[in-house]
């Protein structure tokens, strides 16, 4: 527990809750699994209570027996007694002392509220703290008391040292979750994050996952926004609840709409800007729209906005899915670096990726590239065109190309294929996914990949 001054102020918390939560686990061990999910150790005030949960919650995760005897000895094993025998007497005081072991869950949301009422007042002190002394920006500190407060919220506040222990079971856990999930799919790996709805994207990639850091770049006109798009609207199909935010820097709420209309009714961009269309492409759009209204996109077209703007915004979203930004080049820094814009884009990547981390949501960036692919006889790009900053590649966790050939070779018998070229992948193997490109309605599609060779022949 973080020491302050806290002169004068009673902090709040429940001593008779929690021995009754110590005193129900040991009457029915298996009880701890009703409860393990919301209450942590770290929401005991007592020093010793907050130990001895802890040993519970490792024995729980470990599969083994809790009772007065096998906690006991873990407590005098750890220095939480000095011997065992006390620990017991310790422990069959608190299941004698307590009322009813049915009414545990009762007693541990006592337990957790007074946790987060001392939790608010920590936070309260280190605002104030912060806001007499910290040389930041009023804005920055803002942004901090916006976070301390976010993260109560969440349950994210930061906590002591966590023992490797406890995170090796719940990884454990969550394997063999996923080996289940698999086998239950007939071997089919089992998707970790949220599908993009292109297949063999997600094969790459392993879909959307939580904390990451998504770098989307292609030269002018490849279709990256439209993939962007393409991918907001698949995740949120698929996954009514999901929230998601669309941040667009350089292209208008209308402008967004009206190509995701285009990509859903299969509508021409032409169409759509000159109305020249049929009955039935208009019954195809009111479709769309049906479809699209009834969807958890949220879209900001504030111009020049910062990480702060984005995260004080991303706060108040109840179940975010996925945030897409476009583009990085357009976003301004909180800070003043005198045109060095290479510094500036460091530390907006490096905060997209610790924002990331904090919301526990992917992130997907969308960014320019530099000139080089023009130069070269191959003009896929590389990991060195990322254009501003060597730190766009550092902070990423994947970085995704996208490269239509055909838009430098109209010859080229593949005009409706685009490669999503992955370049960069902390969970897995670099390589390329094929797409279909629809570029009258500005989408892409899953393809069978099948590429034309200029003699006539097909290559698999």
């Amino acid at each position: 527990m973080e020491e302050y001054d806290l002169t004068g102020i009673n902090l709040p918390f429940d001593k008779v809750a929690e021995d009754a939560v110590i005193g129900a686990v040991i009457g029915k061990g298996d009880l701890i699994g009703d409860i393990v999910n919301v209450l942590k150790p770290e929401h005991f005030f007592d020093d010793r209570n907050r130990e001895i949960y802890r040993i519970m919650v490792q024995l729980f995760s470990s599969n083994d027996v809790i009772n007065s005897v096998t906690v006991g000895d873990m407590c005098a094993m750890h220095g939480v007694f000095a011997q065992a025998v006390d620990a017991k007497a310790y422990l069959l005081k608190a299941l004698n002392d307590v009322p009813s072991i049915s009414a545990i869950s009762k007693y541990a949301e006592i337990v957790r509220e007074k946790a987060l009422r001392r939790s608010l007042i920590f936070a309260s002190k280190e605002i104030i703290d912060t806001a007499n002394t910290s040389p930041d920006t009023a804005d920055a500190v803002v942004d901090f008391a916006e976070q301390k407060i976010f993260d109560i919220r969440s349950g994210t506040e930061s906590s002591d040292l966590t023992h490797i222990s406890g995170v090796v079971y719940d990884r454990v856990r969550a394997f063999s979750e996923l080996v289940s999930e698999t086998d239950r799919n007939g071997g089919k790996p089992a998707m970790k994050g949220l599908p993009t709805g292109f297949t063999e994207v997600d094969k790459k990639i392993f879909g959307l996952n939580k904390s990451d850091l998504i770098i989307l770049a292609a030269r002018p006109g490849m279709g990256k926004t439209s993939f962007a798009m393409n991918v907001a609207v698949n995740v949120a199909k698929r996954f009514r609840d999901k929230q998601i935010c669309v941040f667009s820097l350089e292209m208008s709420k209308e402008q967004i709409v009206s190509r995701m209309l285009c990509s859903e009714a299969m509508l021409s961009s032409d169409e759509m800007q000159t109305g020249r269309s049929s009955p039935e492409h208009m019954n195809n759009v009111m479709t769309a729209a049906d479809v699209l209204q009834h969807l958890e996109i949220y879209i900001d077209d504030t111009p020049g906005c910062n990480v702060t703007n984005i995260k004080s915004k991303l706060r108040r979203m109840k179940n975010l899915g996925v945030v897409i930004i476009d583009y990085l080049q357009l976003m301004s820094s909180t800070n003043n670096y005198r045109g060095n814009r290479v510094v500036e884009m460091s530390e907006i990547t490096r905060n997209l990726k610790i924002m990331a981390k904090e919301l526990n949501i992917p992130v997907i960036a969308l960014s320019q590239l530099a000139r080089g692919p023009e130069q070269r006889p191959d003009k896929r790009p590389m990991l060195s065109d990322l254009r501003d900053s060597g730190s766009i590649e550092q902070d990423a966790d994947i970085v995704l190309f996208l490269y239509r050939n055909s838009y430098y070779d109209k010859t080229d018998p593949n005009q409706n294929l685009c490669e999503c070229i992955v370049a960069k992948n902390r969970h897995g193997e670099t390589g390329t996914a094929d797409l279909g490109w629809v570029g009258e309605c500005t989408k892409f599609t899953n393809v069978e990949v099948r590429r034309e060779q200029p003699n006539g022949g097909y290559a698999q």
